[in-house]
């Protein structure tokens, strides 16, 4: 009866710890969320309790390492935070969001071999780290995201040149060009920026819009 009651309260533990993280998941609209971050930790625990039932119960009678399914959790979860990942453009979104799962199995697996005070301080720093340290994130990487831009133009001759020196001219470094034929006459540039903190600017919008030929301007 005590050691069901254990097992009850390291589930109950890892429901709550993992609901701490993905609560601040949910609430930023990522794609793993309250009931992901849960039900990764609650499995995580459970992984961990069954492999300490069964090492009690045949570790006298067979060669069993208690620490073999967690290894498991820890390299296995990988599928689950593959699925959180997207990517947009150039940019890659959701590294966050499975770094977090990640932890929270790890959290998970802590719990369920009844290491309460390191899971407990561990979902403590992940949950500052997601909350506290996201401002200083976007401070330090600000500078350095870029953007792509799709100009619809006219096929004409000398127009990436022309296009190529108005952001040479206002400061905006280029990081790539791709050129398709998208129909008659008509051809699409890809142009990878890097932006500053304000965006690409008006000046740069209105001088690429009124250039000969250009037909359309847009970020991807």
């Amino acid at each position: 009866m005590q050691y069901t009651a254990e097992i009850m309260l390291r589930l109950i533990l890892a429901a709550l710890l993992g609901g701490i993280v993905g609560f601040e998941r949910e609430h930023t609209n990522r794609p793993a969320g309250f009931r992901t971050h849960i039900l990764v930790c609650v499995g995580s625990a459970l992984v961990m309790v069954t492999s300490e039932f069964i090492f009690a119960k045949y570790g006298k009678v067979a060669n069993i390492d208690p620490a073999r399914l967690g290894a498991q959790v820890i390299s296995g979860i990988g599928f689950l935070g593959a699925g959180t990942i997207i990517r947009d453009g150039f940019n890659v979104k959701g590294l966050t969001t499975a770094a977090s799962l990640w932890a929270v199995s790890c959290v998970g697996i802590a719990v369920g071999i009844g290491f309460y005070e390191g899971a407990v301080a561990a979902t403590f720093m992940i949950f500052l780290t997601l909350i506290t340290l996201k401002k200083a994130e976007k401070f330090f990487t600000r500078k350095n995201k870029y953007k792509m831009l799709i100009i619809e133009t006219e096929n004409l001759v000398g127009q990436v040149g022309n296009i190529t020196c108005i952001f040479d001219k206002n400061g905006l470094e280029m990081k790539n060009i791709q050129l398709y034929k998208d129909k008659e006459n008509t051809l699409l540039i890809k142009v990878l920026v890097k932006m500053p903190d304000i965006g690409i600017g008006l000046q740069t919008l209105n001088e690429l819009q009124t250039l000969q030929g250009i037909k359309k301007v847009y970020e991807e």
